[in-house]
């Protein structure tokens, strides 16, 4: 087939210019073997871990395409879960810097994630109200937990007991048993959402933050879990007053609840610390000890608690005591009883301190040092990291900064990129900067201050830039000494667009004054009146009826194209500024627009979502074209070409053939609105920039690009997109109650169940095959050879029974339940044939009997009514019961040698510990007599 056109794709090459986005929260993390010193934040769909020493960026963890909404740290520092915004789970590994499991199971995006004590399950909570635990070293899901009637905000394990707390926007925090995987009890007493959970005390306090400023304190005590059957009824019915009141109209289903949450432990309001900060918490979090409690609300304060240990309190108490008779002994009065002397609740959780950061804070994470040092790290909304320390234990804390990461992005968002002539550098501009950057390196090579920023150009040679402002000024800025040299009050309103003229002598301006400015470059001295350096001035002026929004000139300098508010485009002549042709057509006011290097075409860009191609001859319109699913923000043409580029808010840019009016590619990354783009002289590169505070540099590949293909991709990515938004499967006899299976229906899960279904049917021709052979071997008296194959030989000419069993090797773990469930009951009954088969080898038992018993549970009525798999599943009855056994002292046995070689180890370590020490012990004896013989001669 020959290619009439030939376009060339455009592929995404880096991310920069984010410091940390904020969906997500920041971390601290353990990396060659250094603790309080890295620290990982979200960044877009990657994670960014910075060295808060140094200021740079050692790691980064490769996302896939949705934006980072949360992250936790294995206990053990060798992985990081990371939560998207699509629901998914990956676990990365710190020292590789790969993802290697994924979980999938929330429909939404996750916003909160923990792990246990040992590192062995991680706690997951969504926006869709679920809540699941997974089980790591599996790489499975164990199960959903349902029961809250908005978004989870925040989910803990318990150190000592299999118990889970979870808190959510409904304004309940839960408690599960997670050994009968159901609610025992709910605390009822907020009134707005709950944003924050944390232990203290060793787990015999709860800390909770809702949307006021109150942070209200449980006190958790935990019952035996065989009491007494002696104990009087009076210390039984001893719990919450609420649980006290009961009354004979309680049904039996809520008896039995409050029987079981009598057997677990009681749960009471102990009462409450007020907060400095009036409005919600954002996030409230102890330190890995427990001992250091903080919060914050949606300010730039963060607030430390110190809570106080049982040897502190007990401490306290002797000291109150001692103060309380003293008094008493001064009155003359009798001595009051040692009961009447209490500690408040604000003495038991002292405030420290109070951090004010530069910004509103995101979110934050503590770490409390051997020595006593306390660092917190901050995640500010305006893409800087900041890094605290101070010592709780001192009489008055001192709060240093340690550190703050800010060279490597902007404050607020972009509004205007450029590229310098030679396409090396980049230029953008903020609300308070200028940064020039290295597009190979990626690097900031120069940050310049500035006035709010809405355009900008390179000067012809590239040695100087210049901004357009919000406040109508032109600031003319150095790039080798980083200096301002002028600045010009140059429109009374906004100055929106500018433009360089093609015989690079001066540009031209327009703003929200209602006027287009004419300027040319000129040598001026300087303050010295030793050198000359460059300067602006104003020639002519073109005085309008509608603020300008947008000026373009063409590439031949004799046309002026101005877009006004009034939803035209009016073309004049350069020369003698007289009217040329008025564009309209559009329904709202064009907000950008281009001319075509050869000056036949112009493309205008409007916030109605509309792209239209003219012709500039006449006027005439070419086409419109529905371009964006909201505003049109930047349109640039490709150099010496027909091609466009367009981006708008709906998150997209998008290639056009200006010629035939086709779409031609779609670059998707960014995850916010496009402000602007900026396309390289030579048309090999793109930046553009997002409300995501991102940087994105995308690069022109020698990858042809078809457009018949091209559609077919996008066709499939919907279908993938519909697979996941399907109904999930619903498993026979089972109802929709308080737990659920951990994973969904995904395209993965999907394509591994049509890969189990090919290999069975694989399995069944060849099985048919085989008993043909040895029928025509029978019939002819000799052997005859059996053609083998190809994908069989592929695999090393193996049997089709171990090829099923390669295939379900193969599916990863997290999948396997979610893979069965799609799979049609035709092929259980040769799957069961199948595994009896391979358990009775003891190949792979422990899979095997995992698939064996879903299968069981989703298909057991339908297996225990079909009376050819009776004598199958006796057979697997026995196989199954004999191999597990075995397997389990297989396990055994290793475990006990393992701790025996453990015993062995520590031993030999003890001993050599304590020889060191003795021969430390005895060098510092030899060196004293040494000394006090040196004394005593020489005395």
């Amino acid at each position: 087939m020959g290619l009439t056109k030939q376009y060339l794709r455009y592929t995404a090459s880096a991310l920069f210019g984010v410091i940390a986005s904020q969906k997500g929260n920041i971390v601290y993390v353990t990396l060659r073997g250094e603790k309080g010193r890295y620290v990982a934040v979200p960044a877009c769909e990657h994670v960014f871990i910075w060295d808060t020493r140094k200021g740079e960026k050692v790691l980064i963890l490769q996302g896939l395409k949705q934006e980072v909404t949360s992250l936790c740290p294995s206990p053990d520092g060798l992985h990081l879960a990371v939560g998207y915004e699509d629901g998914s789970i990956r676990v990365f590994s710190l020292l590789s810097g790969e993802g290697n499991v994924t979980f999938n199971g929330h429909k939404s995006s996750v916003t909160t994630l923990q792990y246990d004590h040992l590192g062995g399950r991680l706690v997951s909570g969504s926006k869709d109200t679920d809540v699941i635990v997974w089980d790591v070293i599996n790489e499975s899901g164990l199960y959903r937990l349902r029961g809250h009637k908005d978004a989870v905000t925040q989910a803990l394990f318990l150190r000592e007991k299999n118990l889970l707390v979870t808190s959510g926007k409904d304004a309940l925090v839960k408690w599960w048993d997670l050994d009968t995987q159901h609610c025992f009890k709910t605390l009822v007493g907020h009134r707005t959402e709950v944003w924050g959970l944390a232990f203290v005390s060793q787990e015999k306090r709860l800390i909770t933050g809702a949307a006021d400023s109150e942070l209200r304190v449980w006190n958790i005590t935990y019952i035996q879990e065989a009491t007494d059957p002696n104990e009087p009824e009076s210390k039984k019915s001893k719990g919450p007053p609420a649980q006290a009141e009961k009354t004979s109209e309680v049904d039996e289903t809520s008896a039995q609840d409050e029987m079981l949450e009598e057997r677990l432990l009681r749960c009471n309001k102990a009462g409450s610390i007020m907060r400095a900060g009036r409005d919600r918490v954002v996030t409230l979090a102890t330190d890995r000890t427990g001992r250091i409690l903080a919060c914050h609300g949606t300010d730039s304060v963060l607030e430390v608690f110190c809570v106080l240990t049982e040897e502190e309190i007990c401490k306290k108490m002797e000291k109150k005591m001692r103060k309380a008779k003293k008094k008493a002994k001064l009155k003359s009065e009798e001595e009051e009883p040692e009961g009447s002397v209490e500690m408040s609740l604000q003495e038991e959780i002292q405030r420290v301190t109070s951090i004010k950061a530069s910004a509103k804070i995101k979110s934050f994470d503590l770490i409390l040092c051997p020595k006593g040092e306390l660092k917190a790290t901050l995640l500010l909304q305006n893409n800087s990291i900041e890094s605290y320390i101070l010592k709780p234990s001192a009489q008055v804390p001192q709060v240093v900064r340690a550190s703050k990461i800010t060279i490597g992005g902007h404050r607020s968002d972009v509004r205007t990129l450029a590229f310098s002539s030679d396409n090396i550098a980049v230029l953008s501009a903020a609300a308070e900067s200028v940064k020039i950057w290295n597009r190979s390196t990626l690097q900031c090579i120069r940050t310049m201050a500035c006035e709010y920023a809405l355009c900008s150009l390179f000067v012809p040679g590239d040695r100087q830039v210049i901004i357009g402002t919000k406040t109508g000024k032109l600031q003319l800025y150095d790039l080798a000494s980083g200096s301002l040299l002028e600045t010009l009050a140059a429109h009374d309103g906004a100055l929106w667009s500018i433009s360089l003229s093609p015989d690079q002598r001066g540009f031209v301006t327009g703003g929200a004054d209602k006027c287009v400015k004419f300027w040319d470059f000129e040598l001026v001295k300087d303050e010295n009146g030793t050198q000359k350096r460059l300067s602006m001035k104003q020639i002519r002026i073109l005085q309008l009826d509608e603020d300008v929004l947008c000026v373009r000139y063409s590439p031949n300098q004799k046309l002026l194209a101005v877009s006004l508010l009034d939803c035209t485009v009016k073309i004049f002549y350069t020369d003698t500024l007289k009217f040329f042709l008025s564009l309209y057509g559009h329904k709202l006011p064009v907000l950008c627009m281009d001319i075509s290097y050869d000056g036949a075409l112009i493309a205008t860009g409007s916030a109605d979502r509309n792209v239209k191609i003219w012709g500039l001859d006449f006027g005439d319109c070419h086409r419109s074209l529905f371009a964006h699913d909201d505003s049109v923000m930047t349109l640039q043409f490709v150099h010496k070409s027909h091609l466009f580029f367009t981006a708008g808010k709906d998150h997209k840019i998008k290639q056009w053939d200006a010629d035939k009016f086709e779409h031609i590619q779609t670059l998707e990354g960014h995850h916010q609105e496009v402000w602007c783009l900026a396309l390289s002289p030579n048309g090999d590169y793109i930046v553009s920039s997002s409300h995501d505070k991102s940087l994105r540099l995308w690069e022109r590949t020698r990858e042809p690009l078809i457009l018949e293909e091209e559609r077919e991709m996008q066709r499939e990515a919907e279908y993938e997109e519909s697979v996941a938004k399907e109904e999930q499967p619903v498993v026979a006899g089972e109802t929709q109650g308080e737990t659920g299976l951990a994973g969904k229906k995904t395209i993965e899960t999907v394509k591994a169940a049509e890969r189990i279904m090919e290999a069975i049917e694989l399995y069944r021709e060849e099985t048919a095959k085989l008993k043909e052979h040895q029928a025509i071997c029978k019939a002819a008296g000799k052997e005859v050879p059996l053609p083998v194959n190809p994908i069989l030989q592929a695999y090393g000419n193996i049997s089709p029974s171990a090829y099923v069993l390669e295939v379900f090797k193969k599916v990863k773990s997290s999948e396997l339940e979610e893979s069965l469930l799609v799979l049609p009951f035709s092929y259980v009954p040769d799957l069961l044939v199948l595994f009896n088969e391979h358990i009775q080898r003891g190949l792979e038992v422990e899979l095997l009997c995992r698939a064996l018993l879903f299968l069981l549970r989703i298909h057991f009525g339908r297996i225990t009514s079909n009376q050819l798999l009776v004598t199958v599943i006796e057979n697997l009855k026995k196989t199954t019961i004999s191999k597990v056994s075995e397997v389990r002292n297989v396990l055994g046995f290793t475990m006990a040698g393992l701790q025996f070689l453990k015993r062995e180890i520590e031993a030999k370590d003890e001993v050599t510990f304590f020889a060191d020490a003795t021969d430390r012990f005895e060098e510092k004896r030899r060196k004293r007599k040494k000394k006090e013989k040196l004394v005593l001669a020489m005395v």
